[in-house]
């Protein structure tokens, strides 16, 4: 079982590297992965060896808190009087992945449910009760967000830290300003009003720094807290030792540090808090689809509209939308028609017609039209809800490249606190022996500069924001890996039926015979081939009724199964088939020969049409391409990627197909089983291969390319095969994905690049005291503020629309 939980109180890179440690020490987890940014704990367990309050137990011990919600639930429709139902309701509540703790207060007939957020939703609490027998609603309550409070809390820390700093300050740039003493008011140079200041700032507001290092140190590791608690103590005790000795007992006049210990403190609380607003901004992909959602719907009940909250539809209840409203859930319409805007999973600017028996999504806009629909895929089952669980599981999966930062973050913290230890004793008995405050502020300034912090975050906060701004562009990725990898494929192949082309036939030719009119022609062909199911026979049926041309009625229709049909029209035996059968009857059919040799040389299906033993002309078909096949291989191309096609067709339709979007290596007729052997083939030519498909016959293929993209027509998004879902058809999302890709990598590597060059170049920097505590401080901050500044420019990565030509634009 996967288990998601919030995580609060992490800091660092190694924070998160602990933390995941620490819980596959547990027996029954399998393994652990932490997203800094995301700040949540994915957890791998078996539900019978442990439980989610054992976990959260184990993730306290390390010095972490978990974030959990309260959820309160009426019960009704069951017999809760006896202490073997609330065992057994209480047991139904437990046994859900993300479930902490639960309570059943038989008295009121409530249940109070502790669960975490991010892991389950209260629709699935609502299931459970109603599977041991009980209905239930939701209280609504009036908790607060847990990262609002927390966020909330954080902002008071920084105004209280900054109001006692701010005096402290005032009288350090006062001396790095000619003559600026007099502008300071005397009591503020006092050393105990320094020291009354600086202590709270030290001790009260400073002790989350206190807390975390201890946590971390007696668990054998060490984080942004040891090195901020170190740099810090150390100002502020050598600032004491010269207040209590130096000026209280030998009456001598000190220059004192209160203000870099408080500064410090206060601007790492501005990182952190600015920081933690950005981190928030980059999750508003989630927060945006879910807004999508309908918040009501209405129910049809003994022939009357009741308005209930979305949560209380279940699968087979009626619904009634009306024109603008927001369809409530996945169903099938049964009464009534509408224009419906599924642009949120097409794209397609233009409403669809949706009548009787077409399905509809949950979350879409009915755009003009009232209908009737019957539920059929509520709460975690809808299209939304499973584009959500994609977002959210790509957001929360580490990326490959990510693999480097967490290797160094391991083993930075100890390695700087060696290097500061150095760089004092360096100064203090070489460079400037006896000079005890001038090598503490470069310790200092070495310890505080050298924060992993940034470090941390490239890699996680730019998946979480490419992931979502791929998202709202209907591009969902598996992860972190499939999102990497896709940028570095140099080879794209392309299924043909249903992927390049639309996978249904259309008529492209009618070709007549000298006396013959193509009305005649059409007319005789859909009259007998209104009697078949056959894909062929309802495109020609279709291609007639569009043209105005009603087919009389066929007697005595008789088809040859996968060859042809015939039957009586208007008194005379009307013969529609290959050209192969056709012969097999009997039917000279020489005069077609060269039209049917020519429509087939463009790898096109050909039905040729008799009556009464005379050939009457050729109907050709083919499956049209989609209308963004041409120029998304154009566009591949441009970027330097060969496109190339797999097919199990035959090779004169694979080569047309192929000729008109611009594609050279064409693999014809292969089985389902073959395409894969074709992608290792083009894998052991050294190339990076991405597949395109449908998911169903192509899913050896897709599971075998490096990375397998699969088209969704937007009602199952759950391609189980595929690296990559795209909504809809448009195969320009081909393009889009990978373009969403390799924006989110190199922004990645830029994030790291200014992480570890922030740190290689400022280490020195800062022991070579070339910087001030304070200043180390502020740029250790904004190293992490700029890292997700830069990754929250995804958020408007703005993907290419690819032009006519195929250029993108």
């Amino acid at each position: 079982m996967e288990v998601t939980l919030g995580v609060t109180g992490m800091t660092c890179a190694a924070c998160a590297a602990r933390i995941e440690k620490g819980l596959a020490k547990l027996d029954g987890v399998a393994g652990a992965e932490v997203n800094l940014a995301l700040e949540k704990a994915t957890i791998r367990l078996d539900p019978e060896k442990v439980d989610l309050a054992r976990v959260e137990a184990a993730i306290a011990a390390l010095g972490y808190g978990t974030v959990k919600k309260t959820v309160h639930l009426k019960l009704g429709g069951g017999t809760l009087n006896d202490e073997a139902s609330r065992r057994r309701l209480e047991a139904a509540f437990r046994h859900l992945p993300g479930v902490f703790r639960a309570e059943v207060n038989v008295a009121t007939e409530e249940a109070r449910i502790e669960i975490a957020p991010e892991a389950i939703r209260p629709e699935a609490l609502i299931e459970a009760a109603k599977a041991a027998g009980f209905a239930a609603w939701l209280v609504e309550g009036t908790e607060e967000d847990p990262k609002e409070k927390e966020m909330r809390a954080r902002i008071r820390r920084l105004l209280a830290s900054a109001l006692l700093t701010f005096p402290l300050a005032w009288t350090m740039l006062a001396h790095l300003i000619p003559g600026g003493e007099r502008f300071v008011p005397e009591i503020l140079m006092n050393p105990w009003v320094q020291l009354l200041l600086a202590t709270p700032v030290q001790f009260w507001i400073g002790w989350t720094f206190y807390r975390g290092a201890y946590l971390n140190l007696r668990g054998g590791s060490a984080n942004m807290d040891v090195l901020v608690a170190l740099g810090t103590s150390a100002a502020y005790g050598y600032s004491l030792y010269l207040v209590l000795w130096e000026y209280a007992a030998k009456g001598r006049p000190v220059d004192l540090y209160f203000e870099t210990s408080a500064m410090l403190i206060t601007l790492i609380l501005l990182g952190k808090t600015l920081e933690a607003r950005a981190k928030s901004r980059t999750a508003r992909a989630i927060e945006a689809l879910l807004a999508r959602q309908a918040k009501t719907a209405r129910l049809l009940q003994d022939g009357e509209e009741v308005e209930v909250p979305v949560e209380r539809v279940r699968p087979g209840d009626l619904l009634r939308v009306r024109p603008g409203e927001k369809i409530p859930v996945d169903g099938v319409i049964v009464e009534g028609e509408a224009a419906v805007d599924e642009s949120m999973l097409t794209g397609e600017p233009l409403p669809v017609h949706r009548k009787a028996d077409d399905p509809v999504v949950g979350a879409t806009v009915n755009v003009d039209g009232s209908f009737v629909m019957r539920a059929t895929r509520v709460g975690e089952e809808t299209v939304l809800a499973q584009i959500v669980a994609a977002v959210e599981r790509a957001q929360g999966e580490k990326a490959p490249i990510q693999r480097l930062a967490d290797r160094v973050s391991g083993v930075f913290v100890p390695a700087v606190v060696l290097i500061a230890v150095f760089d004092f004793l360096l100064w203090y008995f070489v460079l400037d022996p006896g000079a005890f405050a001038r090598a503490l502020k470069n310790m200092i300034s070495v310890l505080v500069i050298s924060c992993p912090c940034a470090l941390g975050l490239a890699t996680p906060t730019s998946v979480m924001a490419g992931s979502g701004r791929a998202a709202e562009a209907g591009i969902l990725f598996r992860g972190g890996e499939s999102l990497e990898g896709l940028a570095r494929v140099d080879v794209v192949a392309f299924d043909k039926t249903g992927t390049l082309t639309e996978g249904r036939p259309a008529v492209t030719d009618v070709r007549p015979t000298a006396g013959v009119t193509e009305a005649d022609l059409l007319t005789l062909a859909a009259a007998v081939e209104a009697h078949s199911e056959h894909p062929l026979a309802r495109a020609i049926v279709a291609y007639a009724r569009e043209r105005g041309i009603a087919e009389p009625e066929a007697k005595r229709v008789k088809s040859a199964a996968g060859r042809g049909i015939r039957g009586r029209v208007e008194e005379a035996d009307v013969r529609v088939g290959s050209p192969a059968w056709l012969r097999e009857e009997g039917i000279d059919i020489a005069a077609l020969e060269p039209e049917i040799a020519a429509l087939q040389a463009e790898g096109k299906t050909v039905v040729a049409v008799a009556r009464e033993a005379v050939p009457l002309g050729v109907i050709a078909l083919q499956d049209t391409l989609k209308p963004g096949a041409r120029a998304a291989v154009a566009a591949l191309r441009a970027r330097g990627i060969e496109a190339v096609l797999i097919t199990g067709d035959h090779r004169r339709a694979a080569e047309a197909v192929a000729r008109e979007v611009g594609i050279e290596r064409v693999f014809a007729g292969v089985r389902p089983e073959e395409k894969a052997e074709i992608v290792r083939r083009l894998q052991a030519e050294g190339r990076r291969v991405a597949m395109v498909g449908d998911g169903v016959n192509d899913a050896p293929a897709l599971a075998q390319a490096d990375v397998g993209l699969a088209f969704s027509a937007g009602t199952d998004i759950a391609v189980q095969s595929a690296d990559v879902t795209l909504l809809g058809g448009d195969v320009v999302r081909v393009v889009q994905a990978i373009e969403a890709s390799r924006m989110t990598l190199r922004n990645i590597k830029q994030n790291l690049f200014w992480a570890f060059i922030y740190n290689t170049v400022g280490i020195p920097i800062a022991g070579a005291g070339l910087l001030q505590p304070w200043v180390a401080g502020a740029a250790m901050s904004m190293s992490s503020v700029s890292v997700v500044t830069n990754a929250l420019r995804l958020r408007r990565m703005k993907l290419s629309t690819v032009g006519p030509e195929g250029s993108g634009r």
